[in-house]
């Protein structure tokens, strides 16, 4: 199905000036007055997603310049938004703000590539006049990105709204709404950001009852609507084209193997294109989640565990002692099994203390220092996913150290960075996360060694 859909962008000048509350308060009030909403977060951030997803009722994706590649973003904007109205892609950190070595990965990229005019959402506590230096700076800083208009936040009295909206017309910017400051608005966070959608529940859905009643009342959503631009042409990405460039398919005269997908609270770090993609490379993906079930899927010959937060739910994995059995024995058969940086931690022998999986010959704790950043990573040794040698662009963000750093076969190594994670058997299980649309190789492959490990089990 070809989109249709016209695109915008919510940025801001800095982190921390309210986008989140904005585009998630934008996505939710305009599905609910019947508009179809396709819902973004540019970079490689899990958490807003499932705040978007509750807000526009269809998954919320991601556009990673470093992760996917740029030939990517408008082929995948395309594709989440197909049978949508309009795509509200929200940015990451400041306008212009990216990998700190090249710039890469930035909003102002994505826009461009996207075509997509920004709509700039200031914090204007403390500001008054000075909002139109600032507004011009950011209007003609690149001109291959449009700033169609502003959204005023955190403004203290309607006084203030009037001379804010002043200054924003000194510079030719309209204001496409003034929103007050809410505190009661905040959204739990932690360690690494924002408490998830998943574990926060009905909070989850009353956060974005909230956001969505806030952003109705004071942002004209007709004006946003008609800022929006539509996307370029071209063909929408496709989980099964991809594959298919990547090499010859496998043996589909087999019946398709089970791939087991955790999720849940605990490992919520996942990509809507992994699923599609397993599903495209011919397996059966069967959700688990690790707090609640028991067992792996019945003829299970494959394992793929995200990111997430283990570590705050460490009683209850430890506690789940089938399951963690379960997932020991299907790593010993040598079933291929994919771990992400929670994944990792919950393949360790224990994780501050409490016992985990023991598939790996480490083990796992919390730190006081966070870690992140993209990495240029190249694979050291050969695993079910990636040839050794081969380069792909990752992600790193965690507060948790693994001892050792790295297994007798590293899974990965980057300039600057010792050997990292681990390989063993079909095991690959590292702190690096990567995007499946960014590698779709790896998938084909996992899938592959699925097959080919459910073809040596008993009926």
């Amino acid at each position: 199905m070809v989109s249709t859909a016209r695109a915008l962008v919510v940025a801001a000048p800095s982190s921390g000036s309210g986008k989140t509350t904005v585009a998630t308060g934008l996505m939710a009030a305009l599905s609910r007055r019947g508009t179809r909403v396709a819902p973004f977060k540019i970079g490689p951030d899990y958490i807003d997603p499932g705040y978007h997803t509750l807000a526009a009722g269809r998954p919320g994706r991601n556009l990673d310049v470093v992760l996917q590649g740029p030939d990517r973003l408008g082929p995948l904007a395309r594709h989440g938004a197909r049978d949508a109205d309009v795509a509200v892609v929200e940015g990451v950190m400041g306008l212009f703000d990216g990998r700190i070595a090249d710039g890469a990965g930035s909003t102002a990229q994505v826009a461009a590539a996207l075509g997509a005019p920004v709509v700039l959402v200031v914090d204007v506590r403390g500001q008054s006049r000075s909002l139109a230096a600032l507004l011009h700076g950011f209007r003609s800083f690149d001109p291959s990105v449009q700033v169609a208009g502003v959204i005023l936040n955190r403004v203290g009295s309607d006084r203030h709204a009037g001379v804010c909206r002043a200054a924003a017309e000194e510079v030719g910017l309209p204001v496409l709404g003034a929103v007050p400051r809410r505190a009661e608005l905040a959204v739990p966070s932690r360690h690494l950001g924002l408490v998830t959608a998943a574990e926060h529940g009905a909070a989850a859905t009353a956060a974005v009852d909230a956001m969505a009643a806030l952003v109705a009342e004071h942002v004209d959503l007709d004006a946003v609507v008609a800022a929006a631009r539509p996307l370029p042409g071209g063909p929408a990405w496709d989980p099964a084209a991809e594959l298919a460039a990547t090499g010859p398919a496998g043996d589909t005269a087999v019946p398709r193997p089970v791939v087991a997908l955790a999720g849940g609270p605990a490992f919520g770090f996942g990509y809507a294109e992994h699923a599609e993609l397993l599903a495209a490379a011919g397996a059966e993906v069967v959700a688990v989640d690790p707090l609640r079930d028991p067992g792996l899927p019945e003829r299970a010959s494959g394992l793929v565990l995200p990111g997430g937060f283990p570590e705050e739910h460490v009683g209850a994995l430890g506690d789940n002692a089938p399951l963690r059995a379960a997932v020991a024995a299907l790593a010993a058969s040598g079933a291929p099994v994919h771990a992400e940086c929670g994944g990792l931690l919950y393949l360790c022998r224990e994780l501050d203390g409490t016992p985990m999986c023991g598939v790996l010959d480490a083990d796992a704790a919390m730190t006081p220092r966070l870690t992140l950043g993209y990495r240029d990573a190249v694979a050291v040794s050969a695993s079910p996913l990636f040839g050794a040698g081969e380069r792909v662009g990752a992600h790193e963000f965690h507060r948790c150290a693994v001892t050792p750093r790295a297994g007798t076969a590293p899974a990965w190594a980057w300039r600057g960075g010792q050997p990292e994670g681990h390989v063993t058997g079909g095991v690959h299980a590292s702190f690096l996360h990567t995007h499946p649309a960014g590698t779709p190789g790896a998938v084909a492959r996992f899938v592959a060694a699925a097959r080919a490990h459910a073809a040596t089990v008993p009926a």
